[in-house]
């Protein structure tokens, strides 16, 4: 997790589901979502996982690095205080599906929720030594919310949960009347985990998903990041699952 301070000006304003174009000089840029939540205070969180050069190199940075930053893009989760959030929220992630969704978590968490709807969240990974927010995801459950924690494989030690995400759906205990969802990790993981919930009688309307296609301007300009009719830097990342969302995700990224 890169803990980043302006080198000039004041700290940077986001919406949770948002993200940045990050810099490193000489290498390149990558789009990295906000992981802070709004209520603390401090540097802007990023957390990345080292999958090619550029994040290769922005998880080689040491403290007094400078890297760039443009934004924030994109759409966000809709939790902000200016939206109406009503009924239980369901929270599913897969493995570093989780950073984007730390945000809205937490404002999530800790502010009443109309109707006296609860929070849940379902996080998965692909193994025990990759669970990322350990911390965050005791102190939501010491805050009120249910947190549920799988892997897909074992190990020595680990006495919880072991399977997919959807497999702790149906022992959740929230309400699909009245639930909304948000979803973020791998497009297989999305797919299947809003097809379950849907079965379970959430309204696709109320689903919302995070969709990441190789954004490259993060202002929709260039068009790598087309998928269908949208423009993912720019009508994304986050986007309702009813409709075409729930077509498009059966389309192979190319």
């Amino acid at each position: 997790t890169l803990f980043l301070v302006p080198a000039a000006g004041g700290p940077m304003a986001f919406l949770p589901g948002q993200f940045n174009m990050l810099t490193v000089f000489g290498v390149g840029e990558a789009a990295i979502s906000v992981s802070s939540s709004r209520r603390e205070v401090g540097p802007l969180q990023h957390t990345v996982r080292a999958v090619g050069p550029v994040t290769e190199a922005l998880c080689r940075s040491g403290a007094g690095d400078v890297i760039g930053v443009r934004g924030p893009f994109g759409t966000a989760w809709g939790v902000d205080g200016a939206a109406t959030v009503t009924g239980d929220v369901v929270v599913v992630a897969g493995g570093i599906g989780l950073a984007p969704l730390r945000g809205a978590i937490d404002e999530l968490v800790h502010r009443p929720i109309a109707g006296g709807g609860r929070v849940f969240v379902i996080a998965g990974a692909r193994e025990p030594g990759q669970i990322i927010y350990d911390n965050d995801l005791q102190m939501w459950e010491r805050d009120g919310a249910v947190v549920a924690v799988t892997v897909d494989m074992g190990s020595p030690g680990w006495s919880g949960h072991v399977g997919l995400v959807t497999s702790l759906l149906d022992e959740a205990g929230f309400d699909p009347a009245t639930s909304s969802a948000l979803i973020c990790g791998p497009e297989i993981m999305i797919r299947f985990t809003a097809r379950a919930l849907v079965n379970r009688g959430i309204d696709p309307e109320r689903i919302r998903v995070s969709l990441e296609r190789n954004m490259q301007c993060g202002i929709g300009w260039c068009g790598h990041c087309q998928l269908g009719p949208f423009l993912l830097c720019r009508d994304g990342p986050i986007l309702p699952y009813a409709g075409a969302v729930s077509q498009l995700l059966c389309e192979r990224e190319r």
